[in-house]
């Protein structure tokens, strides 16, 4: 088949976050089955000149937004048999921050724009445009004329994932016309139509053949509204074309037995004797006292409410209480920046507050940590967790989205499971299996070993959800 996957971010060009991730991986998973694949982004500011060095210049052609016609030029990498190539604009682009500008509804059109059109000037007829949330949300739309224009794209579908429903792209309905460049026709509660605004990923659910959430359970979530932000209603009207799918990791990044930056290198038979050194390497570099006996509690993650940082700091200080230390690393809400801030001052040697953003620090968290703490709200997926599996770190975390489909509660009378879970969004709960899982950690060693086997050892790859997707292409093009 012939794919093109339209992001806008991919790692490793350029990331802010786990759609980076996943059109990073995804693609080449689905070029490694024989399928001939491109992916389509745009060529931002932030996208360094070891990247661009690598570029090849293909063409450049006025894309028609609206009454505008806008200069567009494509570049190309192939890497690891996936073709990518860069929408070139330097009046929508070259900006440090790649979202929260005054114009992001104009900037997105323009590329949902620029994806479709490069495909008739570059001669590309892709049987899927694989699309992926608010930003490429009006690639499944355009396709509905484009299809009659360029007869490249006559016989090509869309499916469209939804990474994060809570970001929906939803502008004033003047920007219909005038901005995205479509008749009043598409303002009806049958695509665009939202509460008499614009919203693009509804009108994306609406518009395409196939919609996927980022795991079984986020797309069972979608159905009740406080998950859904509003659009449970179109999710469960259009729930004949909505699965969910679960995202996998690139297992040869996050393989504790090649990565560099670690301490030691471990595999699964060496997982104790390696996670003893690395553990003495992050305790040293984040101010922690250097103590093998004493389980360290990680957490790698935006400090914000809907990643469920407000059960952490009210309950602080009775996990304190445990004979335990804790990493906090990331940024965000300042109410919780300040918290762990404090925290750390009250408990010197205990707990490290890292308020930052660091790749090396978070592998040393995810190699030297015991434990690792994720008390989401809400989360579609979730990485981190099964990232911290891959490094023998047991998880702890609410049943929610992906956290619900790859981490297993521990049964103590079977001894089957990944970790250690709990259902209500409630400090206390948490609080529970917190204490459930230091005390495993001091008190049955064999039992622990037994957990970590099963994290390390589990297939988050993505050859199974690669397979999914096709499965889906292939339905939808017959």
């Amino acid at each position: 088949m012939k794919i093109l996957f339209a992001s806008s971010e991919v790692a490793p060009f350029i990331k802010t976050g786990g759609l980076a991730d996943v059109a990073g991986s995804l693609p080449p998973a689905l070029a490694a089955a024989g399928h001939e694949v491109k992916v389509i982004l745009p060529l931002y500011e932030g996208i360094g000149e070891n990247w661009r060095s690598q570029m090849t210049f293909l063409k450049y052609f006025n894309v028609t937004l609206a009454w505008r016609q806008v200069y567009c030029g494509i570049f190309e990498i192939v890497q690891n048999d996936v073709t990518y190539w860069f929408v070139d604009n330097e009046y929508y682009f070259k900006r440090w921050q790649l979202y929260g500008h005054f114009d992001d509804c104009e900037r997105y059109a323009y590329f949902s724009r620029a994806v479709l059109e490069a495909c008739g000037h570059l001669n590309f007829s892709p049987d899927v445009v694989h699309c992926n949330d608010w930003q490429t949300a009006l690639v499944p739309i355009y396709l509905l004329e484009e299809r009659s224009r360029t007869h490249q794209l006559a016989n090509t579908k869309s499916v469209y994932t939804i990474h994060n429903i809570e970001y929906q792209g939803r502008y004033g309905s003047q920007v219909l016309e005038d901005v995205i460049g479509l008749n009043p026709g598409y303002l009806s509660e049958t695509m665009l139509g939202y509460y008499k605004d614009v919203n693009l990923m509804k009108g994306a659910i609406m518009a395409s053949n196939f919609v996927t959430t980022v795991s079984p359970s986020y797309a069972q979530e979608l159905r009740i509204p406080f998950y859904a932000h509003g659009l449970h209603g179109v999710i469960s009207q259009q729930s004949g074309k909505v699965e969910g799918i679960l995202n996998g990791i690139d297992a040869q990044l996050y393989d504790p037995a090649t990565l560099t930056g670690i301490e030691s290198n471990f595999t699964p038979k060496t997982v104790t004797q390696g996670k003893a050194k690395c553990k003495a390497a992050l305790q040293r570099a984040v101010g922690l006292n250097e103590d093998p006996n004493v389980p360290i509690i990680g957490c790698i993650s935006r400090l914000v409410g809907h990643k469920g940082f407000s059960l952490v700091t009210d309950a602080l200080h009775r996990i304190m209480e445990m004979n335990v230390q804790m990493v906090v690393l990331g940024t965000g809400d300042w109410q919780y920046e300040a918290a762990f801030r404090d925290a750390q001052n009250q408990y010197p040697g205990r707990f490290s507050a890292q308020l930052a953003y660091s790749a090396p620090l978070s592998n040393m968290i995810y190699a030297g940590a015991d434990l690792f703490l994720m008390p989401s709200i809400s989360e579609p997926c979730g990485l981190s967790q099964m990232i911290a599996m891959r490094f023998g770190t047991v998880p702890i975390v609410r049943e929610t989205g992906g956290l619900k489909d790859t981490v297993f509660p521990y049964n103590k009378f079977t001894g089957e499971g990944r970790g250690f879970t709990f259902a209500d969004i409630n400090a206390n709960d948490m609080l529970w299996v917190i204490r459930e899982a230091v005390d495993l950690y001091f008190n049955n060693k064999e039992a622990w070993k037994q957990l970590q086997m099963e994290g390390m050892t589990a297939d988050f790859t993505w050859n199974s959800s690669a397979q999914q997707y096709l499965d889906i292409y292939q339905r939808i093009c017959g």
